[in-house]
C-alpha cells in the first residue's frame, strides 16, 4: 500500500514526486513507468540539450504562448513560474543559462544533467521507481460512497494507494482509463510539425532562413497560376496568420512561423488532413503595391543590369533568383526590357506567393499533441480532478500544449509542482 502513486516516468511524474516527498517525507511514494527508462522525452528535447524552460517573466505573457490552456494556466504561473523551476535545478547543482531567444538550457547543453538531477532527488527521497509497468486498470474503491483507496493494475503487478497524479503525456491507452472513469477526452491531434511542400521556387534553398509572414488560406483558394491583376484584386479569407523567422527545409518549411501556425491551428489542420494553400509575403513590412513601384524604380536606375543578379530586396540570393525564374523573367533578361507586367508578377512572389502544403513532418524528435482531459472537468488550484477525489493530473495528460520554446515543460513543472502542494497539504 502506497500513499501517493504517480503514473508516468516522465518530467512532470518526477517532478511531482519529488516536490511531495520534500514537503512530506513521511508519505510512501511510487512512480510507475510502462518503458524500460525513464525520463525519455526530457532525454531528446532541446536537440539533446533539453530546453528546460523559457525566459519571460510576466506570467500574462507567459501564457500567450499556450493555444489551449492559456486562460487556465494564468493563475497556476502566478503561484509557481519560470523562475521558480530555475531555482529548483540551480539550488540542487544544475546551472542554467538563457540564450537570445530566451529558451533557458542547462549551462552543460546536455539533457542528462536535468535526467541526473530528477533521479538523484528520487534517490536521495526515498521514491520508488518501478519500471516495466504499463497501467492496465484504475479503480476507485469506494466506501460510504467516498473514495477510500485506488487499485492501480499493471501488467504483472496490482498496488493500492489513496491518491492517484497521472502524468502519462499523451497516452491513448491511459486516456481511454480515464473515459471510463467518466471524465471527457478531447480527441488528440499533432500540434508541433512542419509542412511539406514540393515547390520549384523554394528548390535548392534548404537551410535558407528569412523572415517572412504566412497565411493559411482555404482550400479553394489555391491558384499557382498569376491572373490576378493588383487594382482587381479583393480582399480574402485568412484562416490563420503568423510573422516569424520561416526556415526552408529538404521537405518544405520550418521555423518558428510554421511552428506557431501548426500550434495554433493543430485542430483545423487536422480537419483538413494537413492538405491546404498558404500564401507565404518574404517581405512583411511591405505590401505588393509598393514592392510594385520598388521594382519600377530599380527598372530605372538598373536599367543595363539583369533581373536575376540584381537583388533588389532584402531576402535570401537563392530564393531570389527563383523568385525571379517564377515570374518569367529569362536569365538574361535586363532591367531595361523586363515589362510591367512581369514585374507585377515578381511583386506578388515576393508578397502573395501560393504553395501548396502537402503533409506534415514532425519537428525533430519532440513530439507534442493538443488534446486531452477536458480542461473544464479539472481544478486548477490543485490541479484536481473535479469528477473523482484524490486524482490529480500533471503535464501533457491534459488539453494543455504550447509552441517550441521551453513553454511544455514550464507547465509540465508548473502542474507538478501544484500537485505536490495540494496532496502535501492534505497529509
Amino acid at each position: 500500500m502506497f500513499d501517493i502513486i504517480i503514473v508516468g516516468g516522465g518530467a512532470s511524474g518526477f517532478y511531482t514526486a519529488i516536490n511531495i516527498a520534500e514537503l512530506n517525507s513521511d508519505l510512501n511514494i511510487a512512480i510507475l513507468e510502462k518503458g524500460k527508462n525513464v525520463l525519455q522525452k526530457v532525454k531528446i528535447s532541446g536537440g539533446g540539450r533539453c530546453n528546460v524552460t523559457n525566459a519571460e517573466p510576466d506570467p500574462k505573457e507567459l501564457i500567450k504562448n499556450y493555444p489551449r490552456g492559456e486562460k487556465e494556466l494564468l493563475g497556476p504561473f502566478y503561484t509557481y513560474n519560470n523562475q521558480d523551476t530555475v531555482q529548483f535545478f540551480e539550488s540542487r547543482g544544475v546551472p542554467l543559462k538563457t540564450e537570445e531567444d530566451g529558451r533557458v538550457f542547462p549551462v552543460s547543453d546536455s539533457s542528462q544533467t536535468i535526467i541526473d538531477c530528477l533521479l538523484n532527488e528520487t534517490s536521495r527521497l526515498g521514491i520508488k521507481v518501478i519500471k516495466q509497468s504499463p497501467v492496465t486498470n484504475i479503480e476507485p474503491i469506494c466506501s460510504e460512497g467516498q473514495s477510500s483507496f485506488w487499485n492501480i493494475t499493471t501488467n504483472i503487478n496490482q498496488y493500492q494507494c489513496r491518491k492517484v497524479v497521472l502524468a502519462t503525456g499523451s497516452n491513448l491507452k491511459i486516456w481511454k482509463l480515464i473515459a471510463s472513469l467518466g471524465h471527457k477526452i478531447i480527441p488528440p491531434v499533432p500540434s508541433l510539425f512542419t509542412f511539406n511542400i514540393k515547390d520549384e521556387r523554394i528548390s535548392g534553398n534548404q537551410g535558407v532562413s528569412t523572415r517572412a509572414k504566412v497565411d493559411v488560406l482555404p482550400k479553394h483558394n489555391f491558384s499557382p497560376e498569376i491572373t490576378l491583376k493588383l487594382k482587381s484584386k479583393k480582399a480574402e479569407k485568412i484562416l490563420l496568420s503568423a510573422e516569424g523567422s520561416l526556415l526552408i527545409t529538404h521537405w518544405g518549411l520550418s521555423g518558428p512561423v510554421i511552428l506557431k501556425l501548426s500550434a495554433w491551428g493543430a485542430v483545423l489542420l487536422n480537419n483538413l488532413k494537413y492538405k491546404f494553400p498558404i500564401s507565404i509575403n518574404w517581405l512583411p513590412d511591405y505590401h505588393q503595391g509598393s514592392v510594385l513601384s520598388l521594382l519600377m524604380e530599380i527598372k530605372e536606375i538598373e536599367a543595363r543590369k539583369t533581373v536575376l543578379r540584381t537583388k533588389a530586396v532584402e531576402i535570401p540570393r537563392r530564393l531570389w533568383i527563383n523568385l525571379v525564374r517564377a515570374s518569367g523573367i529569362a536569365k538574361d533578361e535586363k532591367w531595361a526590357d523586363v515589362t510591367k507586367d512581369k514585374l507585377q508578377n515578381l511583386a506578388n512572389e515576393l508578397t502573395n506567393g501560393r504553395f501548396m502544403v502537402d503533409g506534415k513532418s514532425t519537428f525533430k524528435e519532440e513530439f507534442v499533441t493538443a488534446g486531452g482531459i477536458d480542461l473544464k472537468e479539472i481544478n486548477f488550484k490543485t490541479f484536481g480532478s473535479k469528477i473523482h477525489e484524490n486524482l490529480f493530473f500533471a503535464g501533457e495528460i491534459i488539453n494543455v500544449d504550447a509552441i517550441t520554446g521551453g513553454f511544455n515543460f514550464q507547465n509540465a513543472w508548473t502542474g507538478g509542482y501544484i500537485v505536490a502542494q495540494a496532496i502535501a497539504k492534505n497529509d
